[in-house]
């Protein structure tokens, strides 16, 4: 699978691999409970959050993780 902004929270967390990646970048993010409440949203919409926007994520940061992550697919 080929992960892009229009995958789910929930599919980056079913991937060992992705994970792996994500946690590299965010350390301690798929464990956090405020994660679990994004599991069904993209990464897109996520982005737009003011949440994201104030904790730094761009699209810039996320799309270089996707590209570590679908590098190994």
């Amino acid at each position: 699978m080929v992960y892009t902004l229009l995958s789910k929270v929930g599919d980056l967390l079913k991937d060992p691999h992705a994970v792996e990646v994500v946690e590299r970048y965010v350390p301690g993010i798929s464990k956090n409970p405020l994660v679990l409440l994004a599991k069904g949203k993209t990464l897109q919409s996520l982005l737009e959050l003011p949440q994201a926007k104030s904790a730094g994520l761009t699209s810039e940061i996320v799309t270089k993780v996707l590209a570590e992550i679908n590098q190994k697919k």
